[in-house]
């Protein structure tokens, strides 16, 4: 049956190469691409009786956010599009700093890897039409150690949400470690989120956190220095020759197919690459699920 499947994140790296395969592999889907302008990212034609079309949002601000999910929520009410049963929240950011801000004050890592999300997920709540699934990327930075961190990014400091949210969270907040650690703290939060996501949502209206593992060369060290800039380019993608590191190519593949329900996974869950697997011991709090879910109600209320 026709339906809409709305996605951020889709212009480039994984989520480009997923969006390709759900217009390719799902003739019956409608994907609704949000990007910074509106403008189209080169997506192929679909297949069969398919559609894409484009709908504009700075993702660090939540006021474009809200107009972005108003509008297509306007959409579907007016039958424009089909029914909506899928949301993709792939875009992600990352800075050289945990200073950096939005029109709205809030710090910008924070907002594009969470504080959107939800934002998006809450204005369409209503109109998710089973069976439905939201699939929201995450990362393994979240665990924090040597074998998932591979020594690149600190491990997450959680602290109180409404303190994360804003400027300034972590110790050095100028320095370079202080960003990456605001990077695995927003993915520790998504994980938060999924978890609590799963207890609030109608019956048949899946989420899944997906894990692509360490995928060198997908645009999210674009802010950083330009010697990590290089690595990041030219040295690290060596490291998809082996276990540690994923392709793009194959990343966005693994999220299409979650997207698309071809990967069985139970609500909440974590799929690490293709396979449902435990993401770390911290990442299962109900009360810091609750605190979290709590304060972005409140943020995203407020910035409205």
């Amino acid at each position: 049956m026709p339906h809409t499947l709305v996605m951020t994140g889709a212009g480039r790296g994984i989520g480009r190469v997923a969006a390709a395969n759900i217009l390719r592999e799902s003739p019956d889907v409608h994907l609704v691409v949000v990007t910074r302008d509106g403008a189209e990212v080169g997506l192929p034609a679909p297949a069969g009786g398919g559609a894409v079309s484009y709908c504009a949002a700075d993702l660090g601000s939540l006021d474009s956010v809200r107009h972005a999910a108003t509008l297509i929520g306007e959409r579907i009410d007016a039958g424009e599009l089909p029914p909506l049963r899928g949301f993709i929240g792939n875009a992600g950011i990352q800075y050289p700093n945990a200073l950096t801000t939005g029109p709205e004050g809030f710090e910008t890592t924070f907002t594009v890897n969470v504080l959107a999300n939800h934002l998006f997920v809450r204005q369409l709540w209503d109109r998710f039409r089973a069976p439905a699934r939201i699939v929201l990327t995450a990362s393994d930075t979240h665990f924090g150690d040597l074998r998932h961190n591979l020594a690149m990014v600190p491990g997450p400091v959680w602290n109180a949400p409404a303190a994360l949210a804003r400027a300034g969270a972590f110790t050095a907040p100028a320095s370079a470690a202080a960003g990456r650690t605001a990077y695995s703290t927003s993915k520790l939060a998504v994980l938060y989120l999924v978890h609590e996501y799963a207890r609030r949502l109608p019956a048949a209206v899946e989420v899944i956190a997906f894990n692509p593992g360490f995928v060198p060369g997908t645009g999210l060290a674009r802010h950083a220095d330009p010697l990590s800039r290089f690595a990041v380019r030219r040295i690290l993608p060596a490291l998809t020759l082996t276990p540690l590191a994923s392709t793009p190519r194959s990343a966005g593949r693994w999220l299409a197919d979650i997207a698309r329900g071809v990967v069985p996974a139970p609500t909440g869950s974590y799929v690490d690459r293709r396979r449902v697997a435990r993401s770390s011991r911290e990442s299962y709090d109900p009360a810091r699920e609750r605190d979290l879910w709590d304060i972005l109600e409140v943020l995203s209320a407020a910035s409205g």
